[in-house]
């Protein structure tokens, strides 16, 4: 690089820089939040059968959403982790995993691993369409272990809100938008989730919507009184407290 270029780049003051880059920081974010890495099943949605045990009841404990949050860093190229991110709908209860990769194999495993994790059985899993989770060695899995097994619409992020507000919630605000590739980094965030998991389900309250209405163009949202999921739990019914 030319010295007089040089020297004028280091003379630049932060304020001058921010002001300069402002532009390009916009494209930034809007590309950071809305790209996807999320690849559809193989096998078109109806032509996959599902076996139900039991309806789709969020008002017991069980029924839980789950999505990947990859840790790309921006930069889709190459192999990189993906935390397995699984959330009660009923209690709000929220256990996380840090994968390798998003193959079949590493995403199971963790599955497996956060099922066992639950404080109560799990009677329902429900799913985007990434053909990480829809596939038969998931859904032998689930009819193995009488889990109902289900799957949201295709591009409704709403279908499976509950997950995808602790997808920011728990895992973004503790872990971030960098890259992690490494068996270092892996082990290190899951040492993280170990002490985290407590944190949330134990020490942080949180409201949920009990009523919506709309009057004219006014939406008028009302909200039950906040509670971690660990007291959400103790209130239910037909749970084995201890």
């Amino acid at each position: 690089m030319d010295r007089e270029i040089k020297e004028k780049l280091l003379s630049i003051s932060a304020s001058s820089i921010d002001r300069i880059l402002k532009e390009e920081k916009k494209v930034w974010e809007i590309k950071k939040k809305r790209k996807g890495y999320t690849r559809p099943g193989t096998l078109v949605k109806h032509q996959i059968p599902i076996r139900t045990f039991s309806e789709w009841d969020e008002k017991i404990p069980g029924f839980v959403e789950m999505d990947l949050v990859d840790h790309s860093g921006g930069v889709e190229r190459g192999i990189f982790a993906q935390t397995l991110d699984m959330t009660d709908v009923c209690t709000g209860w929220t256990e996380t995993i840090a994968v390798e990769n998003k193959s079949q194999y590493y995403v199971f495993i963790g599955i497996d691993k956060l099922r066992k994790s639950f404080p109560f059985p799990l009677l329902g899993i429900d799913s985007d369409n990434g053909s990480e989770f829809i596939n038969n060695h998931l859904q032998k899995y689930c009819d193995k272990y009488r889990i109902t097994f289900t799957r949201a619409r295709p591009y409704k992020k709403n279908d499976s809100c509950y997950v995808e507000q602790k997808n920011y919630s728990v895992v973004r605000k503790a872990v971030g938008y960098l890259r992690y590739e490494t068996k270092a980094e892996l082990e290190l965030i899951n040492l993280l989730y170990t002490k985290l998991r407590l944190y949330t389900n134990f020490f942080q309250p949180q409201m949920k919507l009990i009523e919506k209405t709309r009057k004219g163009s006014k939406v008028i949202k009302r909200y039950d009184k906040a509670k971690t999921p660990y007291q959400r739990i103790l209130e239910c019914d037909g749970v084995d407290k201890k």
